[in-house]
């Protein structure tokens, strides 16, 4: 079982306090004891640094809350987080339009991190999922479609694409489709 905290009705508040109490609503909501992965999703270094997030999270591990810790990040954070070395687990993007953190997927798992990718099918397709038209054109552009197997969708490349990242532990895939959620499970 993997969420995230930090989140409020009032945007991201990265106390201690709020973390704790994303942590308690979480384990109320899914009727568990104990969360395998807590995140926080979205905090900067100086978030952290101001507020005591890690420290946070440190504590709600030693409570026997949570099992393991992680930061759902981006660049220019991430060198940092992996500096530290207190991340079990990273959350980042990429996908096959968008190659920023290919490197850093692999230094962030260097570290011994696990690493979960977000964004893998860069939202879906126009009409078929949330992406947009722009970022798509993009697929066009790299001449991503010569890459596929006969018969291979965009998504299924997609998927495929990040899943042949070595670093690459688990791809998160997200829908709103129940035909867009089977294709993700055939591909």
């Amino acid at each position: 079982i993997t969420t995230k905290c930090g989140g409020s009705p009032n945007g991201h508040v990265w106390t201690r306090d709020n973390m704790f109490r994303g942590l308690h609503e979480s384990l109320e909501r899914l009727k568990t004891d104990r969360i395998d992965v807590m995140q926080f999703h979205g905090a900067t270094v100086r978030d952290c640094e101001r507020h005591g997030s890690v420290a946070a999270l440190q504590e709600m591990r030693e409570q026997g809350l949570v099992k393991w810790i992680g930061a759902s990040t981006n660049l220019p954070e991430l060198p940092t987080f992996i500096e530290w070395g207190v991340f079990d687990v990273f959350q980042l993007p990429y996908s096959a339009l968008d190659r920023t953190h290919e490197d850093w997927i692999t230094k962030a798992a260097e570290s011994g991190a696990g690493i979960l990718i977000r964004g893998g099918v860069a939202l879906g397709e126009p009409n078929i999922g949330k992406g947009s038209e722009a970022q798509w054109r993009k697929f066009e552009e790299a001449g991503l479609d010569e890459l596929r197997e006969a018969g291979e969708s965009r998504t299924a490349f997609a998927l495929r694409f990040v899943l042949n990242h070595p670093s690459a532990h688990c791809n998160l895939v997200g829908t709103t489709s129940p035909d867009h959620h089977r294709e993700n499970i055939e591909a």
